[in-house]
């Protein structure tokens, strides 16, 4: 009876110290360094819809930056996706590049440039982030400054090959579109936090740097910078401009 006393005493000890230090590490990791999820969609696709759907629920989760590209490769079906933008699907072929991938596939999630799920499952797309979260290795800082139309970038070590800042700027918040022909007709496509442009703002070489951000974006647009390796298109950096005060 004591040795069984004491292997439960034992197990439950073992139990809150892993469930406690699982909860610190997820509260240190979010509050760090945001992990960015990057979906590739398309109005025309018919898988695409649930993956919509599984980025919505990770993308109100603290420490998970969501943003979602329309790709325009399946508009021959019928229906030109109201997104879509040839730049979006040629990020998504930098990153097949990277990753080494014989081809892209619709739907694609990139998690912060460094690997990839075809589709989005949401329990393989929770572990991804997840693991991702515990990484981090004190990045380079990103700052917006007050007037909020520049940022900084501060020192750390650059990538072989190089790192350049970019600036998404997307739509923050869920849109509908009703689709009317292709393998979606007559659905209501949901989307969270569309990206409207990604506009690269200059190199970075290890050395902190000042940038100024798009001034074109609606005054309903939010923006995050991206600090991404140019050759592996690792995500080394991220952070997001708060939204813009509303009266």
């Amino acid at each position: 009876m004591k040795a069984r006393g004491l292997i439960k005493s034992g197990l439950l000890v073992a139990t809150l110290i892993g469930v406690g230090a699982a909860a610190q590490a997820h509260e240190r990791d979010a509050s760090v360094q945001p992990v960015v999820v990057e979906l590739f969609t398309a109005q025309g696709c018919s898988g695409c819809p649930d993956a919509n759907r599984t980025l919505e629920a990770v993308a109100s989760e603290r420490g998970v930056i969501a943003l979602t590209y329309g790709v325009d490769y399946w508009d021959y079906l019928g229906w030109s996706d109201t997104f879509a933008k040839p730049e979006f699907a040629a990020r998504q072929q930098a990153y097949r590049q990277a990753l080494r991938l014989r081809n892209v596939s619709t739907p694609q999630v990139v998690i912060d440039g460094r690997r990839h799920l075809s589709g989005a499952r949401s329990p393989e797309l929770q572990a991804a982030i997840d693991a991702e979260a515990a990484a981090r290795l004190h990045p380079p800082e990103i700052e917006f400054r007050e007037t909020g139309d520049r940022v900084g970038v501060g020192s750390g070590r650059p990538p072989v090959g190089g790192a350049e800042v970019m600036a998404v700027v997307y739509q923050p918040g869920l849109q509908t579109v009703e689709v009317r022909q292709g393998d979606n007709r007559g659905q209501a496509v949901r989307h969270v936090n569309v990206v409207r442009e990604v506009k690269r703002l200059g190199d970075w070489n290890g050395r902190p740097v000042l940038f100024a951000l798009p001034a074109d974006s609606a005054s309903e647009d939010n923006v995050v910078v991206l600090l991404q390796a140019k050759t592996d298109r690792r995500i080394l950096s991220a952070a997001r401009r708060a939204e813009p005060a509303r009266d």
